[in-house]
C-alpha cells in the first residue's frame, strides 16, 4: 500500500489535503513551527515528500493553513465562546477575558514567534479567506465587547477602551514571552484568581461609569 493510500484509507472520509493541514497543525501545536520542513510534515502524515506539492503550491501555503486550524483549535480548546456585552458585570466578563487571553497566547504566540524569519507564511496566512491571528482572536474580542458596553453605558463614554485592551492583553503577551525570549523561565501556567482580580480591577478603576 503506497503512503498516500495509507493516508487516505486511515482517516476515511477526509481528504488527503485535510490529512496534511491537520498533521502539521499537530506539529506546530506540539514543537511550534521553527525549523518545521516538508520532509517531517510527509513522514508523520505518512506520504512521499512530494505529494505535498500536489495539494499545495509549496510549504509556505500548507503552514498558512495550518496555522489558521491551529488558532482554531486554540480558541474551541480554551472553551465556550466569551461573555457577551450586557450579561453579568463588566468585571466578572473582563476576567473571564483575561483568563481566555492568557490560554491562547499561550498557545498561539509560540507558534507565530517560530515564523520571525518566514514573513512568507504569515503573508499567506493574511491572504486566506476569513485568515486569523492570534493578536485578531484575542483583541478584536475584546475591544468589539467593550465598546459594546459603552454604548449600554456600563463603561464610561470617556474611556479609552484601546488603551484598555492594550493593558490586559499586554498581560498576556508578558507571560508567554517571557518564556520564549527566555526557555529557562518557567512556562507560562495562567495567572492566579487574585491576579486576574487584581489586574481587572486596576483596569475597571479607569473606564468604570461614574458611581460603578
Amino acid at each position: 500500500m503506497s503512503p498516500r493510500r495509507a493516508a487516505a484509507v486511515r482517516d476515511g472520509d477526509r481528504s488527503l489535503r485535510e490529512h496534511l493541514i491537520a498533521t502539521a497543525e499537530r506539529l506546530i501545536a506540539e514543537r511550534g513551527t521553527g525549523g518545521l520542513t516538508v520532509r517531517e510534515i510527509a513522514r508523520a502524515a505518512g506520504v512521499a515528500d512530494g505529494v505535498l506539492y500536489n495539494h499545495f503550491a509549496d510549504k509556505e501555503e500548507l503552514l498558512a493553513y495550518a496555522l489558521h486550524a491551529h488558532v482554531r483549535a486554540a480558541e474551541a480548546a480554551a472553551g465556550g465562546p466569551p461573555p457577551e456585552a450586557g450579561s453579568g458585570t463588566v468585571e466578572a466578563n473582563l476576567r473571564a477575558y483575561l483568563t481566555r487571553s492568557v490560554a491562547l497566547h499561550a498557545a498561539i504566540l509560540p507558534a507565530f514567534a517560530g515564523l520571525l524569519h518566514q514573513p512568507a507564511v504569515l503573508a499567506r496566512l493574511a491572504d486566506l479567506p476569513g485568515s486569523v491571528s492570534g493578536r485578531q482572536v484575542v483583541r478584536a474580542a475584546l475591544t468589539d465587547y467593550l465598546r459594546a458596553e459603552q454604548r449600554l453605558g456600563r463603561v464610561a463614554r470617556r474611556a479609552r477602551v484601546d488603551a484598555a485592551v492594550t493593558l490586559l492583553i499586554g498581560v498576556s503577551h508578558d507571560l508567554v514571552l517571557t518564556h520564549l525570549l527566555d526557555p529557562a523561565a518557567p512556562a507560562p501556567a495562567g495567572l492566579s484568581e487574585r491576579d486576574v482580580s487584581d489586574l481587572v480591577a486596576t483596569v475597571w478603576r479607569g473606564i468604570a461609569p461614574t458611581g460603578g
